[in-house]
């Protein structure tokens, strides 16, 4: 494989140079970040530094002013749990064995007293490594368009909404680094950051965000964390299906703030076939939604403007309840579904389910003796099996009941 080209990103960047204004470049942004030529932006490799500096160019253009250590950026080093020089070959490390990852940060300055932090983050996988779903041996670009390009470039897309609007706060952008190895940057800079903490009125993160459904269904996480969330989610939408989740904690960059007690709102388009596996590109995208989405945040920010610095509230912390599971079906649930059941959105070779003959759109309601209802009777029901077990799986396709056997 060849390596990636310090000339050729260079050249990239200058190409790109004159398409940056401040109106909207969503497709644009993505269409760059999700491009082979940044070989997945896995974390500390050529890649992510090239996605790094293009993001900084945006902001510079954006008019934004650099809120990081060095201008626009906040390194950051740390030792992977495993051997960078077997799992991470693309990834420039260093003579002790570490790896060192950059936030990108833009800030507009209101000469308010509090701050708002909006947030995506902008590495990926590289060419697979231990996150890929991937089952080919083959290694193959993880372009990571809607993972998360999209949030990036919604991002963006809000800076330049932002820059002369809803003065009641600041605003600091971050484009984080490290989340696919465990929300690293957002938690470097809860723990260094860059303003203080206590300015932070509330943060939101937009983590896959660039497939909505044609039912418009979008999930938005940590409305519990301050009590004027549910009430601005509802005013502000104009035709989502909204699916709503209390917790400030989940597996994205929002967890880090919620954990230094800021109040927090991800928001989600729900998981699909691609997610974490080479597929995952640009033209898959739904721009129309990604526009949307912004829009429908861009309201709620606005709508948030004059209530000053909001209350912040622990949640229950759903991840401590999940079962422990011993085995699994091999489907990608579909998270936004809110039916009776859970829905399959997509399901793995060789894995337990598709040798049954479940397929994409299957609506699993009984699991041996146990009734699904939801997600969460599913992992239940899920948890009680051992290697070996066989039981009875009873969905719904077509409106129609059926039932195969399964072995784990």
């Amino acid at each position: 494989m060849k390596k990636i080209s310090l000339l050729v990103l260079f050249l990239s960047l200058v190409a790109c140079k004159k398409e940056y204004t401040p109106e909207n470049k969503i497709k644009e942004d993505v269409t760059f970040l999700a491009d082979d030529k940044l070989e997945g932006r896995g974390t500390g490799t050529e890649g992510e530094k090239a996605a790094a500096d293009y993001i900084a160019k945006r902001f510079e253009d954006l008019g934004l002013e650099g809120k990081g250590t060095n201008g626009y950026f906040q390194d950051f080093t740390f030792t992977p749990k495993t051997d960078p020089h077997s799992e991470a070959k693309f990834t420039t490390v260093n003579e002790d064995g570490s790896i060192t990852g950059r936030n990108v940060l833009g800030f507009i300055d209101n000469n308010a007293s509090q701050t708002v932090v909006i947030g995506a983050h902008y590495d990926h996988l590289g060419y697979g490594g231990e996150g890929s779903l991937d089952r080919s041996e083959e290694k193959a670009i993880h372009n990571g368009a809607d993972d998360n390009a999209s949030g990036v470039a919604v991002m963006l897309n809000l800076a330049s909404k932002l820059k002369e609007t809803n003065t009641s706060n600041n605003y600091l952008f971050m484009a984080f680094s490290g989340e696919e190895m465990g929300l690293l940057g957002s938690n470097y800079f809860a723990k260094n950051a860059t303003i203080p903490t206590d300015s932070i009125n509330y943060m939101f993160n937009m983590d896959m965000v660039g497939r909505l459904k044609a039912d418009s269904t979008l999930a938005v996480y940590g409305v519990g964390t301050s009590p004027y969330f549910k009430q601005v989610i509802s005013s502000s939408n104009k035709g989502f299906k909204i699916i709503e989740n209390e917790s400030g904690v989940g597996p994205s960059d929002h967890t880090s703030f919620y954990l230094v007690d800021i109040p927090v709102l991800h928001f989600f388009t729900g998981q699909h076939e691609d997610y974490h596996k080479p597929g995952d590109d640009s033209e898959k995208l739904n721009y129309d939604g990604m526009n949307m989405i912004s829009e429908y945040i861009f309201d709620i920010i606005t709508d948030l403007d004059d209530n000053g610095e909001l209350a912040f509230r622990k949640t229950k912390n759903e991840s401590e309840e999940t079962p422990r599971f011993k085995v699994g079906l091999g489907v990608v649930p579909d998270y936004l579904y809110d039916g009776e059941g859970m829905r399959v959105d997509g399901v793995t070779e060789d894995k337990p389910a598709i040798l049954a003959g479940l397929k994409k759109g299957d609506v699993i309601i009984k699991l041996g003796d146990s009734t699904i209802t939801d997600m969460m009777s599913y992992m239940r029901a899920l948890s009680v099996f051992e290697a070996g077990n066989t039981t009875k799986v009873t969905y719904k396709r077509d409106g129609k009941e059926a039932s195969a056997e399964i072995k784990f």
